[in-house]
């Protein structure tokens, strides 16, 4: 399975009694689609998957599921603290329709590799599903190692590493050596384009939520070998992708949202609301790219 091209890590929308607003998550999925995403990722952190009950989840997943095209990459976040949960998760995952998801270590419990490796191991064997794996331990807690990754190398249900540890050398290493075996696929949105150079072809986005049709534009223009002019994009998307990775990443998705006269409401605690200069920071970042 190839992986290609800007794949948002999908908000998901609360009304104002804090339920899932479909609705306005049908207007934000048909923007998207019409700024060039290629496929969707529902369900991660940046979906607030941890604030959800198995219910909610089981109804995004179906919910985006129905909207998807065929053609277009469906690949399901099914993360949890414990192996048990994440199997069922996958489970319910692959009986909606989805063949491949997305997992990051079990937060909260801090594996070694060696149980990180059995817990990667029980969720293949208990669901026929592919495998993103997804690095992010500053969020996380555990890192996803290089004998891990030579573990699993070999397997062909193990399709790629979403890289959001933001060390580029790391991206390098992956893509040098686990070329033709594992996709590197960027995670790391302010250093986007220094992905794409070193072979990521996918990129599993979050900020696209609110800057889809930049963020699109950026990986058309590598593709097309214009890398004068990807330059410029990647500078002026820079500053406001550094903001978003300062901090309440997912509060200021859903603000620039907003700004794109997509409400999306607010997220579910313990995730509060931006103060005023923050949403000033934010805003005055996403000038030019709201103009894009």
């Amino acid at each position: 399975m190839k992986l290609s091209g800007v794949m948002p890590a999908l908000i998901t929308p609360f009304d104002v009694n804090n339920r899932i607003d479909f609705k306005a998550f049908e207007r934000l999925l048909i923007h998207l689609r019409e700024a060039g995403v290629t496929g969707w990722v529902p369900n991660g952190s940046t979906g607030e998957y941890f604030s959800q009950s198995r219910e909610e989840r089981r109804d995004v997943l179906q919910f985006v599921k129905d909207f998807a095209r065929p053609g277009e990459i469906l690949i399901a976040g099914t993360n949890a603290p414990a192996t048990r949960e994440v199997i069922e998760q996958t489970a319910l995952a692959r009986d909606i329709g989805y063949d491949t998801v997305l997992l990051a270590p079990p937060f909260y419990t801090r594996p070694t590799q060696a149980e990180l490796i059995k817990h990667y191991e029980a969720v293949l064997g208990a669901v026929d599903v592919n495998l993103v794996l997804y690095s992010y331990p500053a969020k996380d807690g555990a890192d996803i190692s290089f004998e891990l990754l030579d573990h699993f190398a070999d397997n062909r249900r193990v399709i790629g590493i979403k890289e959001s540890s933001g060390v580029l050398q790391r991206a390098i290493e992956i893509a040098r050596r686990y070329e033709g075996k594992i996709q590197l696929v960027s995670g790391s949105d302010d250093i986007a384009l220094d992905f794409m150079f070193w072979g990521a072809a996918s990129w599993i986005c979050g900020p696209s939520n609110c800057m889809a049709k930049a963020c699109c534009d950026l990986d058309r223009t590598f593709k097309a070998g214009d890398l004068n002019k990807a330059r410029e994009q990647m500078k002026t998307l820079y500053r406001a992708m550094n903001i978003l990775e300062s901090g309440k990443f997912v509060q200021k998705i859903k603000y620039g949202c907003e700004l794109q006269g997509l409400p999306v409401g607010q997220c579910r605690a313990p995730l509060g609301e931006l103060t005023a200069e923050e949403k000033a920071e934010f805003r005055a970042a996403m000038e030019p790219i709201l103009n894009w």
